[in-house]
């Protein structure tokens, strides 16, 4: 599936790019910016930003299912993820309402 037309950069390709990340650091944050980085790729409108955000959760929650771990150590981590997830999308409304309130 095609996530970012922009860049052409379907579902799969981020997947593995995320996996590959993980690969390096399990435990690091991984946002849209650095998937696009590591595929020297760049947003351009950024719309798919969070599709991509979504994968990466989903992503990263597989990952961390198939990988001997403590479940404090996952919950935690997730409970974090989710956290900035929710922190950037309040963050995105906010742009878009002040930039439609501009208009």
């Amino acid at each position: 599936m095609l996530v970012c037309s922009c860049n052409f950069i379907s579902e799969q390709e981020i997947v593995d790019v995320i996996n590959e990340l993980l690969d390096q650091d399990c435990w690091q944050l991984i946002v849209p910016a650095k998937v696009y980085h590591a595929m020297q790729k760049r947003g351009r409108c950024c719309g798919c930003f969070p599709n991509v955000v979504d994968i990466i959760v989903r992503t990263t929650e597989q990952y961390h299912a198939g990988r001997p771990s403590t479940d404090a150590a996952i919950f935690d981590f997730m409970i974090r993820l989710k956290q900035f997830h929710e922190e950037h999308r309040r963050a995105d409304l906010e742009r878009r309402q002040k930039s439609h309130r501009a208009a």
